[in-house]
């Protein structure tokens, strides 16, 4: 057992006393967290898709253009019931007050009372209702004659933001604008779009990207929806009423029975297991690679043969393997603490306010309890049937061939992720939870619904036997195997290796 210890010790400190190794520690979170950061950056930095309409119609295009200004300042009115003070124009600053506490229902009735010539109710104070009464064509005429990039600067909810109408109407024009990618798309009304919608074209070379066409198609479509319901002569309040949409709010049952709001916290715990299953499965195929790979090498440059002289094959394949497990405790440990510090410290210690509170996620005891325990048990029944199937080859290119099947396995976890994450205790969940090699991935998976305790105790127990029989068929291997030259053996060999019986072998 010492001798096991000693050669664990070594592995660990061959692979943690290198530059390269406390490098691709570093390396890791700042390849993931740019992965996650560029795609926003890019988002937030993409130029506005210019388009043109022709509006065969006369009319739709500005009714379609009076509900996109609407829309517009319902998000202005959103950022200003945020506190942001500094982009409050100053005749809208005499309600400011008012303003900053809105409510959704509020920011409804001001931009119906200036948009649509509604009326202010008595829900609103005194001096809102005043306020707005008094300003409502200042507040008309400075918004309509803001241009695209002004109103931009207001929000970055603007529609300008991401779509830039152009005022052009020559359809010969307008194809040659696409064809020299100055103009991404036109959209053509047809003349009795209310009455069947016939004559709607949507012109684009880029068709994988609908997000105008969506925007718009919805946009178009509510005017011919309001505007069929008035031809039907229905009363616009029953109009409204059947249009009204019916919005569920969300609620989750607390720990003592009661009902709780649904907040943006509690959905990123439900998908926080799907992130920790992500590095669950890079801690384990880096760590078992990092293991045949060793074993490969020493195996190779004769080395295991000097090492045999001292150890038996049991104690030098176990002292690799817990080695190369402390190498994987130590990596995860760094990326624990690394993610602790951003999501937990560095907000705390620049003031800055992220989108989602994670510290409470990142910070669950249980959930880095499990990616502990689950690691350390993923680990080793893949790195039992590795080192096995190592110890035959005498180079990389050898082990790629044998070790197929068992990496195609690895990648299972990966297909799953999303659909187990869905519906973390449905059928497909819990049968999979009881196939040992997708145990520890799956029952991390489920971490959010969670499991019950039962669940946890019998797939627990039963991958531990299943390493422990793992370990049983390596080791039968691994005393032949790691001294073996020549052609790897193919699978009737290894079968014929599984069913030859122990012979004992004094222990140096």
């Amino acid at each position: 057992m010492n001798r096991m210890l000693l050669i664990a010790f070594r592995e660990f400190l061959e692979n943690v006393r290198t530059k390269g190794f406390w490098f691709g520690i570093l390396m890791m979170p700042v390849v993931l967290l740019l992965v996650g950061i560029v795609p926003i950056i890019v988002e937030n930095t993409r130029v506005a898709k210019s388009f043109a309409v022709i509006d065969e119609t006369g009319v739709v295009m500005d009714a379609v253009k009076q509900e996109m200004s609407i829309r517009d300042f319902r998000y202005l009115l959103t950022d200003f019931s945020k506190g942001e003070e500094d982009m409050l124009p100053d005749f809208l600053a005499v309600f400011f007050p008012e303003v900053r506490a809105l409510n959704e229902d509020t920011q409804e009735k001001i931009v119906n009372f200036l948009f649509h010539d509604g009326y202010l109710d008595t829900s609103l104070t005194r001096r809102l209702t005043n306020q707005l009464t008094q300003h409502r064509t200042a507040i008309i005429e400075w918004w309509q004659e803001l241009s695209d990039e002004e109103r931009s600067r207001f929000s970055g909810s603007m529609s300008s933001n991401y779509f830039r109408l152009m005022d052009v109407r020559n359809i010969d024009q307008l194809n040659e604008m696409i064809e020299s990618e100055e103009l991404f798309a036109y959209f053509v009304i047809g003349r009795n779009v209310v009455e069947d919608g016939s004559g709607a074209k949507y012109v684009s070379n880029n068709l994988t990207d609908r997000d105008l066409e969506i925007w718009f198609g919805e946009l178009v479509s509510q005017y011919v929806r309001d505007q069929r319901l008035s031809h039907s002569d229905i009363d616009a309040d029953i109009a409204d009423w059947i249009n009204e949409a019916v919005s569920f709010e969300g609620v989750t049952l607390g720990k003592d029975g009661e009902t709780e709001e649904v907040d943006s916290t509690d959905i990123a715990r439900q998908w926080a297991p799907v992130v920790f299953v992500y590095f669950l499965w890079i801690s384990v195929m880096i760590n078992t690679q990092m293991l045949i790979t060793n074993t490969i090498e020493e195996k190779s440059n004769k080395l295991v043969e000097v090492l045999l002289s001292s150890v038996s094959a049991i104690s030098l394949m176990g002292g690799k393997i817990i080695g190369i497990a402390g190498t994987g405790l130590t990596i995860i440990t760094a990326w624990l603490i690394m993610a602790l510090a951003f999501f937990i410290g560095l907000p705390l210690a620049a003031g800055i306010e992220l989108p989602i509170d994670l510290s409470s996620v990142m910070a669950d005891p249980w959930f880095l309890g499990s990616f502990v325990m689950y690691f350390l048990l993923g680990y080793l029944f893949y790195a039992a049937l590795l080192v096995g199937l190592g110890s035959l080859c005498n180079n990389l290119k050898e082990a790629q061939n044998l070790i197929m099947p068992v990496q195609l396995i690895q990648m299972v976890p990966i297909f799953l992720m999303i659909p187990i994450g869905r519906d973390p205790n449905g059928s497909l969940a819990q049968v999979l939870s009881y196939i040992p090699p997708l145990t520890p991935f799956v029952m991390m998976n489920r971490a959010a619904g969670p499991p019950s305790t039962e669940e946890y105790v019998i797939t627990t127990l039963l991958l531990i036997v299943s390493i422990i029989i793992a370990f049983w068929l390596a080791a039968k291997v691994f005393r032949v195997g790691i001294l073996m030259t020549g052609k790897p053996p193919g699978v009737k060999e290894i079968f014929r290796l599984l069913r030859a019986p122990v012979t004992r072998r004094a222990s140096n």
